[in-house]
């Protein structure tokens, strides 16, 4: 596997072992049960809690009660249940408090918006459904960060029982790390009980990044008046343990503590549970108040582009809460049914599965038109925001469902595209990384060719305006960015049938020139592009780039042959890869590949997939469990289709990494190698495709029908003039640094660090991208100091520019002015504190930084300037 001396990287085996690590020893009960029956699924991790990146949460047992909920990283994200029969306590929920016995658990059921226990024990049977309302026709539902937690109670041995039920959240859900500072407090909403839960620093968009969890905006646990008993804050389990005793909850202990000794929980009402079902539910909620920069503007969640605050969000939900459940119930039903259909039972619970996983890998804003956009995340590869060759994976499921969903990911990146931003003759890889889309990152960013993907990101766009054009049967949304286009087939046309040395989807496994797979992407791509030009009425354009894609893939068929099957790359004999890029010659009716090309390359699929599914390519045992089910469907034959899907239904019930679904793992030992709950797994919705008259069922169910999105938020970037040059600027930048970790007071201004070593900046190791390495620094972290002289009147504007990879915190003066999460490809403008701001002074001023990175390249430089606003 290549792995590339930059940042970002899809190159993930560490971070997938620290995650697998992370999750065993949050989770030490994760052996696998055997499946009662071969349509059988226990997900390797169910989702409990799945809105966005940041509002995740799992369970990574076969049992809710097995272990710890985690978030999707996982983290720490605790929640925990009991339910009180008779007097007698038993656990639901979470793996503490230990001392209650857990409620046998019967079977788990996961469907596209719910996942659903079901217990027995002390004479009553409880159903503890999750229901996240993610229903794709109605963008206003879809956006909502709320999930519902509802228990049904029976009777099972004809007696009256009375049961109450506890429910509590660990305070972890609200910051990245457990050390930080939260406060918490009920919240007034009429005709509901609340508590809520937030970080005290509030630093809203601050920081950015993969391994990353939310520390602004505000948890809620919510339930209505009426079912209520009393609300307490402690920690879940210790609240648990005093529900268990029978004791009463505490409502206000403390006014702020670290995360990891708070939470929040609700106790309900006792209920009288007989042969009747009885029913209690309750709601938990985010509100991140802003969730996404955009070239450099903060967007609000779309659910709150009408002006509305978390209280008319649980208010809505709450009164929706019974309509909700009818139509996520007839959702879930109808598209189970579609999907066994046409893939069989296995292949419907693959989709359930990866339903709700695709869709919280990514958040939904309003733009300044009030239409939504959304955004994916590179959740466990790099942490990348808007990927073209992530979102083109995913489409599938946006496709189904709908041109509002199918653009509301397009549009922002096509308005980056588009504008003076972008240089380059090909398509943009990303938009920044997560929350933070303010420009392209990977690969050098927007100053250099190097290490882009310029076939794949072409080839991508053209593709799904072509399948947009399908659905809506006219091109008129493709015509809103025609230049582009024009410009990305025209490289593809002079580029893509043998494309050169570059990277793909796949960069895990490195630069490939002459890819086969790459090509057929390419060609399907101008294929594409001759369909849109003939629906705008350009017929000799049409007919050019038809015929250019029909000669190419005639010279694609005779040149990539290698006996029974098709090349990795034109000049590599003896070698194969799926050929996953095909599967739009036939959803997009392009008529370019002659059918006995799908059927030999299927053949050679059935004979060489391992035990857990068909290997990526010849390079290697791993494989892409979405490309997998793309693969399946080359041939249009439905024993074809599950011979190549029963390996991956096996390898999620077999799988020893208890994480959510990935799709990069090893074919002969279902070992994970990387990537976990990424939204590429709406790709397994792309056989529905292929079906005409289902894919415009439900397209035609959208009720929103957004329409005249916003252009890109306009922005002026600040006049920065340096008053402490960095090593961009000059070669005489000079810092006092140490390798190993320095005393605590390190940072003050009376420390003496005379020991410590000296050298030039920047700091890091070479080749980084855009860095201007003097001094080598490969070690985890750095510790820099530097005395700096600045002026008699230093100006208001006065602020740090930092290029930083990854974590840094700087001190002015010994006072924290800055810390920034996450790792830049440039120079950018640090936030400062109010008190990091006043921190500077006339005259002589140390500086002290820290900078900390995990993997991939590294690099710290800072430099003190000027910042004026820009202007227009």
């Amino acid at each position: 596997m290549k792995t590339f001396p930059m940042k970002p990287t899809r190159s993930a085996l560490s971070a997938a072992t620290l995650m697998t690590v992370a999750t065993l020893l949050c989770n030490p009960a994760v052996g696998r049960e055997k499946p009662a029956s071969e349509n059988d699924l226990i997900p390797p991790a169910t989702p409990l809690v799945a809105c966005d990146p940041y509002f995740s949460i799992w369970s990574p047992g076969d049992k809710l009660t097995d272990v710890e909920t985690t978030h999707w990283t996982g983290k720490k994200h605790p929640l925990t249940s009991l339910v009180r029969i008779d007097g007698q306590a038993f656990r639901v929920m979470g793996a503490s408090p230990a001392i209650v016995p857990a409620l046998a658990q019967k079977s788990l059921t996961v469907l596209p918006t719910s996942s659903t226990y079901t217990f027995e024990g002390a004479g009553i049977s409880l159903t503890l459904t999750f229901t996240t309302p993610a229903l794709p026709d109605d963008m206003a539902i879809l956006s909502r960060p709320v999930t519902y937690l509802t228990y049904d109670f029976l009777a099972t041995d004809g007696r009256e029982h009375e049961v109450s039920v506890f429910f509590g959240a660990g305070a972890e859900l609200v910051v990245n790390t457990p050390d930080q500072i939260v406060t918490w407090s009920g919240d007034e909403i009429p005709g509901l009980t609340a508590v809520k839960m937030g970080s005290t620093a509030q630093r809203v968009l601050s920081s950015k990044g993969d391994d990353h969890r939310i520390d602004w905006g505000y948890a809620y646990l919510c339930t209505p008046d009426k079912a209520s008993a009393a609300i307490g804050f402690d920690r879940p389990e210790n609240l648990a343990a005093t529900f268990a005793g029978n004791g009463m909850l505490v409502g206000q202990v403390a006014s702020a503590a670290r995360a990891d000794q708070a939470g929040a929980g609700i106790e309900l009402k006792p209920l009288k549970v007989g042969t009747k079902p009885v029913s209690t539910w309750m709601m938990i909620a985010y509100d991140d108040l802003y969730s996404i920069q955009y070239n450099h503007k903060n967007l609000r969640p779309f659910w709150r582009k009408d002006g509305w605050e978390a209280k008319d969000l649980l208010a809505a939900s709450a009164k929706e809460y019974k309509s909700l459940m009818k139509r996520c119930a007839a959702f879930d039903a109808q598209l189970m049914a579609d999907m066994k259909q046409i893939g069989g039972e296995q292949y419907a619970k693959i989709t359930a599965l990866a339903y709700r996983q695709c869709f919280a890998a990514g958040k939904f804003v309003a733009d300044e038109n009030g239409q939504p956009l959304q955004f994916s995340k590179e959740n466990h590869s790099n942490g990348c925001i808007a990927t073209s060759d992530v979102f083109y994976p995913m489409a599938p499921q946006f496709l189904l469902f709908g041109p509002t969903l199918a653009k509301s990911f397009l549009a922002p990146f096509m308005e980056y595209a588009k504008s003076d931003r972008w240089k380059f003759p090909f398509a943009p890889h990303d938009l920044g990384t997560y929350p933070i889309a303010n420009g392209q990152v990977y690969g050098g960013g927007e100053k250099t060719e190097e290490n882009q993907m310029p076939v794949e990101e072409s080839g991508n766009i053209l593709l799904l305006m072509g399948a947009i054009a399908q659905m809506e049967g006219n091109a008129d949304y493709a015509g809103l960015y025609w230049s582009c286009l024009e410009q990305w087939a025209g490289y593809l046309k002079k580029e893509g049938f043998d494309p050169a040395n570059q990277l793909c989807t796949d960069d895990f496994s490195g630069h490939l020139a002459h890819n086969v797979n790459l090509s057929a992407k390419a060609i399907c791509g101008l294929g594409a592009f001759a369909t849109l030009c003939e629906m705008r009425g350009e017929k000799e354009k049409a007919a050019s780039y038809r015929a250019t894609a029909k000669e190419y893939a005639q010279r694609w068929v005779k040149e990539a042959k290698d006996g029974d099957h098709y090349r990795l790359a034109f000049d590599r004999p003896g070698t194969w890869s799926q050929k996953y890029n095909l599967v739009w010659d036939k959803i997009l009716g392009l008529g370019l590949f002659p059918a006995e090309v799908y059927r030999a390359e299927m053949d050679f699929y059935l004979k060489t997939q391992n035990i857990y599914g068909l290997a990526l390519d010849n390079r290697a045992d791993y494989t892409k469990l979405d490309w997998i089910l793309w693969t399946a469907t080359l041939t249009g034959d439905r024993k074809d289709f599950q011979s190549l899907t029963t390996p991956i239904f096996r390898f999620l019930n077999e799988t020893p990494d208890r994480s959510p679904m990935t799709d990069w793992y090893q074919t002969k030992t279902a070992m994970k190698v990387g990537f976990t709950a990424r939204p590429v797994v709406g790709g397994v919705f792309l056989k529905a495709l292929y079906d005409k008259p289902l894919w415009k069922k439900y397209a035609a169910q959208d009720v929103t029908k957004a329409k005249g999105w916003a252009p890109m938020p306009e922005y002026y970037p600040p006049v920065i003039k340096p008053l402490v040059l960095s090593a961009a600027d000059s070669d005489n930048t000079e810092w006092s640094y140490s390798l190993s970790k320095p005393a605590d007071d390190w940072f003050k201004p009376e420390f003496d660090d005379s020991q410590w070593q000296r050298g030039p900046a920047g700091f890091g190791t070479r080749g980084t991208p855009n860095a201007k390495v003097r001094t080598e620094w490969k070690t985890d972290d750095i510790w820099l100091r530097r005395t700096v002289v600045l002026p008699d009147r230093i100006p208001v504007t006065i602020g740090i520019t930092a290029h930083h990879d990854e974590d840094i915190e700087v001190h002015v003066n010994g006072i924290l002015a800055a810390t920034v999460v996450g790792f830049s490809v440039d120079y950018e403008i640090i936030p400062l504190t109010a008190a990091g701001k006043c921190a500077f002074k006339p005259g002589r001023n140390v500086i002290a930084v820290r900078c900390r990175q995990s993997g991939g390249g590294q690099y710290i430089d800072v430099a003190i300037s000027d910042i004026q606003p820009g202007k227009k």
